[in-house]
């Protein structure tokens, strides 16, 4: 597996940059390796697509937020690193930013902009989240509407070309020597406008529509972590590109187990005889069950640990360990018989001081005991 380099250092810039410097590097590497300006450099539009992934974590704060916690871990499932599969992609992310860095050539006009992307968020157990689950989620967002077609026109009329661009869905303007191109405001970006709108959509081509989906979830998700759906956003204006769900993870905290990242702890109450003797205590799993050996003299607040029995690596590294704090637990209440039998060991401690006890008693007399006496 190739390891990821930190997307601050892709960038060029310190974890305490601010959201215009970061769009400034991006926007120094994205000139400088912009297929358009290499063709035929497979190297520079490696880098072309390594410095849109960092920019696309960076400049979103939530993504930031997870990144700068946890690493490239914190994106797992897709919902950080977006992982372009070609420049293609980059365009129609970023297309307007293209348009401002490069004048709009950017390889696609503004018309192929993609849909909205959109956002939701599911809690489910940690018992889940160690195996993994399927989650279904009702999801509010705008199709294509069925009568215009996606059009946004009345039925029996079309879009006809802009008049502001003359259909080129860009609009030049020079300023002294600099000729700059924008996206039309009247049209903004598509080269159509529609005269005679669809009474349905309202001439924009979508409607809004509530969509049931299923998410499968993998193991090892912790909270803070976000699953990205493909293509489940909303419908992209003119038959364009769906946007991206993302789908936010919390994990509801559990009666006995304790999560920290990979892995878990456990508290085990045992009896004072229990720890004096040892004992075998049956202790339930998030997979099933495990029998606790407890040795002779453990003594309270140690930690055993159960390699293995943890949490799994979202990432599918390796599975954590399990530690179990063993707590002695001190009786209240007391039946005659009991009292009877403490007393009994009391005296036979008292009787049979450790040289631990007769040490700590010593210091004590020396304290408070005159020498003369």
């Amino acid at each position: 597996m190739v390891s990821q380099r930190d997307f601050y250092e892709v960038l060029k810039v310190s974890r305490e940059s601010s959201a215009d410097e970061i769009r400034k590097a991006y926007k120094k590497l994205a000139l400088a390796n912009h297929p358009d300006r290499n063709p035929g450099d497979e190297a520079a539009i490696e880098r072309f697509k390594e410095a849109a992934e960092a920019f696309d974590v960076l400049s979103n704060p939530d993504k930031r937020a997870r990144y700068d916690r946890y690493g490239h871990a914190g994106l797992a499932g897709g919902g950080g690193g977006t992982g372009f599969a070609d420049v293609g992609d980059i365009f129609d992310a970023f297309g307007d930013l293209f348009g401002d860095f490069f004048g709009g050539s950017s390889g696609r006009t503004s018309r192929s902009r993609r849909g909205s992307s959109l956002r939701a968020g599911v809690r489910i157990d940690l018992t889940e989240a160690a195996t993994g689950c399927d989650r279904n989620l009702e999801v509010r967002r705008r199709e294509l509407c069925e009568t215009c077609g996606g059009s946004g026109a009345r039925t029996g009329t079309s879009p006809v070309h802009c008049d502001y661009c003359g259909g080129r869905g860009q609009v030049v303007q020079a300023q002294g020597f600099f000729r700059i191109q924008t996206t039309c405001p009247a049209c903004r970006g598509s080269g159509t406008v529609v005269r005679d709108k669809c009474t349905d959509c309202g001439g924009d081509g979508r409607v809004g529509q509530t969509t049931r989906l299923e998410v499968k979830i993998p193991p090892g998700v912790d909270s803070g972590m976000q699953l990205c759906l493909r293509g489940e956003g909303e419908s992209g204006a003119g038959n364009n590109s769906r946007g991206d769900l993302y789908v936010d993870i919390e994990v509801r905290p559990h009666a006995l187990f304790e999560r920290h990242g990979r892995d878990l702890l456990c508290r085990v109450p045992v009896t004072y005889c229990q720890a004096t003797l040892g004992t075998r205590i049956p202790l339930p799993l998030l997979n099933g069950r495990h029998e606790l050996v407890i040795d002779p003299g453990t003594q309270p607040g140690e930690v055993i640990r159960l390699r293995g029995r943890g949490m799994p690596d979202a990432q599918g590294g390796r599975t954590g360990d399990l530690h179990v704090e063993v707590q002695v637990e001190v009786p209240t209440k007391l039946s005659e018989r009991e009292e009877e039998l403490l007393r009994e060991l009391a005296e036979l401690e008292d009787a049979n001081v450790s040289l631990h006890r007769k040490s700590f008693f010593e210091k004590i007399r020396e304290i408070f005991v005159p020498d003369d006496e």
